[in-house]
């Protein structure tokens, strides 16, 4: 399988006029087409930061990342970004709020609204379509703001704890429903999280970060039987716990 993003030796650091607070140090990794990474670290291990950099929202101060083969400054590809919040707009009904994007993009015509419509039904927010963001549930929203990110069909999709803000059960359901969405639409995804047992539910491999500045400290590829393919059933999987396990060690060994 192609990879769809390179990172090489990748460094970055944060300055201010008391100093200079390296980040991330050297950083190498690669992400397959239509794979799903997660990555997990120490809190302040330059998790965000690394996403900010793979979206162009800061620039690499050393090192390079490519998509496609080619470099992300001349590369065409869309990179959608999921947040941790859903910023969803009040006075926007659901159908209007996913249909922000290619709003701002002036590719909102007939067609692409049909296609919102037909996402809406598929990811069972059919019936809310008029609906306004306070009358739908937590879970509701943020797969209100997946479709919106969808809508522009990303090469890469990049998630930032985007279920952090939701109650555990809540969280539990609407993690099982996004990742299969994602993987459905067959997405190149990488999720930024704290909670171990999620990247082991969604990944396809987990990038272990040490602490900070952020150095790649494993990568750790994850196999589930066919009959475990959603996140909510490789929870149940006999091998779930010794992922967990590997993936606990790996970070308390850091801390040591």
């Amino acid at each position: 399988m192609n990879s769809k993003l390179e990172v090489k030796d990748l460094s970055y650091s944060y300055h201010q006029l008391t100093g200079e607070t390296p980040a991330l140090s050297h950083i190498s990794f690669d992400v397959k087409n239509e794979e799903f990474m997660a990555v997990v670290g120490p809190s302040g291990c330059g998790k965000s930061t690394l996403l900010s950099l793979l979206c162009g929202l800061l620039k690499p101060e050393e090192g390079s990342i490519l998509i496609d083969g080619v470099p992300q400054a001349n590369s065409p590809a869309v990179i959608g970004y999921m947040l941790q919040r859903d910023h969803l707009f009040e006075w926007r009904t659901i159908l209007s709020n996913v249909s922000l994007g290619l709003e701002i993009q002036n590719r909102l015509d007939e067609q692409a609204l049909e296609e919102l419509r037909r996402m809406l039904e598929a990811y069972g927010l059919g019936a809310f379509s008029g609906a306004r963001p306070g009358q739908l549930s937590g879970g509701m929203r943020q797969r209100a703001a997946l479709i919106r990110t969808l809508a522009l069909k990303p090469d890469i999709l990049l998630l930032d704890e985007p279920f952090s803000a939701l109650d555990y059960q809540t969280r539990l359901e609407v993690s099982d429903d996004i990742s299969s969405i994602i993987r459905t639409s067959k997405t190149t995804a990488i999720l930024i999280t704290h909670d171990l047992s999620e990247a082991i539910a969604t990944a396809d491999r987990i990038l272990v970060l040490t602490s900070r500045p952020g150095q790649v400290k494993s990568i750790i590829a994850v196999n589930f039987a066919p009959e475990y393919d959603r996140p909510l059933a490789r929870r149940n999987a006999p091998e779930f716990s010794a992922y967990f396990n590997q993936l606990w060690k790996e970070m308390k060994s850091d801390e040591t």
